[in-house]
């Protein structure tokens, strides 16, 4: 198992679009791994390459939605949604988080159902179609592939305050991470 130091935002490299997985072999296999140990140990619901530095399109999800566990993982993601909301959201019901802007949580419009095609580690399809909570996942995931951050998403004083948390937080500049407790996952 390897924890790897998750990227905190104001790094290029989670503003860079993903590069597609050209090798399928045990290296990305246990690249898998590693996203999902990091994943586990940090609490998050999903996690991308490119937040642990890694320009591959590859992301994992694992979470509650309800009482349902959704795990699984994504080679290559193409994201199709519903509409997106475009009105203000719901301060309760629509509070997202990233595990690349620690501690932080705020408002985001996301479709309600989304859907995500690509392969496994063997490159065979992968077809993951979701409302709710795995929906905003997906979402959430591909955007980080794409090389978007949630806080793009934000609007109106969401957006504001989003703005002076990165000031204040000085996460203006590239090499800042944090390491997941190791503990957690075990």
């Amino acid at each position: 198992m390897t924890v790897r130091p998750i990227v905190i935002a104001g790094d290029p490299r989670l503003t860079s679009p993903a590069t597609p997985v050209t090798t399928f072999d045990n290296e990305l296999v246990a690249f898998v791994d590693d996203l999902f140990d990091t994943n586990t140990a940090a609490n998050g619901a999903g996690l991308a390459a490119n937040q642990i530095g890694d320009a591959r399109a590859v992301f994992v999800y694992d979470l509650v939605d309800g009482s349902v566990r959704h795990r699984g993982y994504v080679v290559n993601p193409i994201l199709e949604t519903s509409e997106i909301p475009e009105t203000m959201p719901d301060p309760d019901d629509d509070l997202e988080g990233c595990l690349s802007v620690p501690g932080e949580w705020y408002p985001t419009g996301r479709a309600q159902w989304s859907r995500v095609t690509g392969v496994d580690v063997s490159g065979r399809p992968v077809v993951v179609e979701a409302t709710g909570y795995l929906a905003r996942c997906l979402q959430h995931e591909a955007d980080h592939l794409a090389g978007r951050l949630y806080l793009e998403r934000l609007i109106g004083r969401n957006q504001r305050a989003a703005r002076r948390m990165i000031k204040a937080r000085e996460w203006i500049r590239p090499g800042r991470t944090w390491l997941p407790d190791r503990s957690a996952s075990s």
